[in-house]
């Protein structure tokens, strides 16, 4: 096939290396967990609310605002930004009280930002020279550096100001590496190699308390042993959900059998919960990942069936049927085709009522041409790849995006949330709006960037945009192809961070389900010093739960 499918690269990608969850900067004064705060639902704890109630009050909020790296570290995110007293704080402190602290404008800039707040730049230019340019003083605030760059990723189009602030600290921080310790250093470089907004690091597992200094000080006025101890409570709760998510998921998978009535296909369903997982981290949410993981698996069948089982002609079949979504004139169609469809056909119905029940409306509609786009994009890419066709960049990432799977993942997503309550809204999913193509593209160029350079993520048959791009610029170089892909990759996070500004039609957890699907490959091929990515240590917590 033509373009392999983002989504299944990411749930078979089994190297090594999982970013760290923990940052501790050495001497740099500041330990955090770069998650935010989303704490595994641990507001659930009347314990934990009884140690909130003081930062309840105006005063304490403005004392812990001097230390934002610690309250995200272990506040849930609705006690922490979305309080009003507190955003009120932030701003007040953004425009006022910190002005000259690049660290402080920095992360606060930032976390509204990452909250969907419309902050302008312009902040940033309190650290420009008369000449327009960046105070070359700043290149002894590491610290501050870090924070300006781990900023620039919350740009969107038009803003030169953090496209300016990119090159400047980058830069700034690759100068100071050598002046600084062997621990320091690692820290700035792996800011500088996983910035927050574009990678899982801030995925916190289940099981990071055992990584976190409580003996540092938070600086809130509570004993943070209690703290761990809440932590550790709710983890144990969430390990609890998630094996029963695995198991449920697990019996329905052997219940279909599938599993052996294609027997060339892949059988992970394990591997494939993980995407849920990570998209959807939300211990509340534990129907809407059963139901995700059922669309994924599909999404692999399909696939498979596309790629190894049906002739064109089938295929064509079976693609015709999917659009009508009629499984009463599939008889002429293999067996293993004919049961994979009704498979499809059933599940998805269920899902459907799942949601009607739920939130009121039946989305059978939006999910079955999401499926119908899916086959199609399948089928050109089997036509491609049976006439020897190489398309050009635009035609490839076209059908690409589609066949990424992110598309039908995406919208699953949006109804099982609730987001399609309302009808223009559900319209905007169907239309493959802004946010759903941004991350279409996202995942594709990714995997096709990186998965170029690893051989063990190709089946040998797939394509890539660098190979349409050097067959459509005959004297171009790999490097020229690889730099192009990585400027549309970079232009197209700005289009998905603007649309993750307030106003939006869409609910927090879409919005963050969404950037997290986006992280996904590219965190994938980040290494650590222990050469462990972080589905391996993913699935070896999946695997300490069974």
């Amino acid at each position: 096939m033509a373009a392999q499918n983002t989504l299944l690269a990411i749930t078979s990608f089994t190297q090594k290396a999982i970013p760290q969850l923990l940052i501790k900067r050495g001497h740099l004064h500041t330990t955090i967990v770069r998650d935010h705060g989303h704490i595994w639902g641990i507001t659930s704890s009347d314990q934990l609310k009884s140690c909130y109630n003081p930062l309840k009050r105006n005063e304490s909020f403005c004392k812990c605002m001097s230390r934002p790296q610690q309250i995200e570290c272990i506040l849930p995110e609705d006690t922490v930004v979305k309080h009003a007293k507190l955003v009120d704080v932030v701003r007040e402190q953004l425009t006022n009280d910190i002005h000259d602290n690049l660290r402080q404008v920095s992360l606060y800039f930032r976390i509204l930002r990452q909250k969907g707040f419309q902050v302008s730049a312009d902040v940033f230019k309190l650290f420009k020279g008369k000449d327009g340019k960046f105070l070359e003083d700043l290149k002894d605030d590491i610290r501050g550096l870090m924070e300006l760059y781990e900023a620039s990723h919350l740009c969107i189009e038009g803003e030169n100001i953090l496209d300016e602030a990119a090159t400047f600290s980058s830069h700034m921080l690759q100068k100071e590496l050598n002046f600084l310790d062997d621990k320091e250093a690692k820290i700035v470089r792996y800011t500088l190699e996983n910035p927050h907004r574009r990678n899982l690091t801030c995925f916190s597992l289940p099981n990071s308390t055992k990584e976190i200094d409580f003996d540092f000080d938070f600086g809130f006025g509570f004993d943070s042993t209690i703290l761990k101890e809440l932590l550790e409570l709710e983890q144990t709760k969430v390990q609890s959900i998630h094996m029963m998510e695995i198991n449920e998921i697990l019996r329905w998978w052997k219940d279909l059998g599938l599993g052996q009535d294609l027997n060339l296909a892949r059988n992970q369903p394990l591997k494939w919960y993980v995407v849920p997982m990570v998209s959807l981290p939300n211990p509340n949410l534990s129907q809407q990942r059963i139901d995700l993981t059922k669309a994924l698996s599909f999404i692999y069948i399909m696939d498979d069936i596309f790629d190894i089982y049906g002739t064109l002609n089938e295929l064509t079949l079976l693609t015709e049927a999917v659009n009508r979504w009629d499984i009463s004139n599939i008889q002429h169609l293999p067996y293993y085709i004919k049961s994979s469809f009704r498979a499809l056909y059933d599940t998805t119905n269920e899902i459907a009522c799942r949601v009607s029940e739920k939130h009121g409306f039946n989305p059978i509609k939006s999910l079955q041409r999401a499926w119908g786009r899916l086959c199609e994009a399948f089928l050109m890419e089997a036509k491609w790849l049976s006439s020897g066709h190489i398309p050009n960049t635009e035609e490839y990432l076209k059908t690409g995006e589609v066949s990424s799977g992110v598309h039908v993942f995406l919208v699953h997503m949006f109804f099982l949330l609730g987001d399609g309550a309302i009808e223009e809204h559900a319209s905007l999913i169907d239309d493959n709006y802004n946010i759903v193509s941004s991350v279409s593209k996202i995942l594709r160029l990714s995997d096709d960037l990186e998965g170029e350079q690893d051989n063990q993520n190709q089946h040998g048959r797939d394509g890539s945009y660098v190979k349409c791009f050097l067959m459509e610029h005959e004297y171009s170089s790999t490097k020229i192809a690889r730099d192009y892909v990585i400027e549309i990759i970079s232009d197209t996070w700005k289009c998905l961070n603007k649309e993750c500004l307030s106003p939006n039609p869409f609910s927090d957890n879409f919005l963050k389900g969404a950037i997290n699907l986006a992280r996904l490959v590219p965190s994938m091929y980040r290494y650590n010093h222990n050469n462990n990515n972080s589905f391996d240590q993913i699935e070896e917590y999946i695997k300490s739960i069974l």
